[in-house]
């Protein structure tokens, strides 16, 4: 389902189908080629054998401004960057420095969610997450009647 070319989709001599290619498109024309998206962010999951561990790129955003929210099996990291009012009345010639919210949401099913844990360090923020430990049936003896 996902392309693992690491390039963009300008090799036309290919022709995969790929269902959220328009959703893509309409992202590019609506937001500029040059612009990231200013709905996520960047993040790197790995296994560190009885957890997980989620690095998410959250550069710029102070401790306060970063909720985590955990409902129904769904974690949902969201920072908010607000506009300094101070340079509302500035003359920009050029402005590149976003506002808005970002978010992104993960499914939690397989994590013991009473012990996850975090960090913000340097614009990364980390979050331990438990696998939940799997116990083995009860095997018991009935008796018949």
């Amino acid at each position: 389902m996902f392309e693992l070319i690491p390039f963009d989709r300008r090799n036309h001599r290919v022709s995969v189908y790929d269902p959220f290619r328009a959703f893509d498109e309409m992202e590019r024309a609506f937001f500029g080629t040059q612009q990231p998206s200013v709905l996520s962010f960047r993040t790197d999951v790995s296994d560190t054998g009885d957890a997980y561990k989620l690095e998410a790129e959250l550069p710029g955003f102070k401790k306060e401004d970063i909720k985590i929210d955990i409902e129904n099996d769904c974690l949902t990291i969201s920072a908010e960057r607000k506009e300094n009012k101070d340079e509302e009345n500035r003359n920009f010639i050029k402005r590149e420095r976003y506002y808005g919210s970002y978010s992104r949401s993960f499914d939690v099913s397989g994590i013991d969610v009473d012990q996850i844990s975090a960090a913000y360090t340097d614009g990364v923020l980390t979050l331990q997450l438990p696998k939940k430990v799997e116990k083995a049936p009860e095997a018991r003896r009935l008796e018949i009647q």
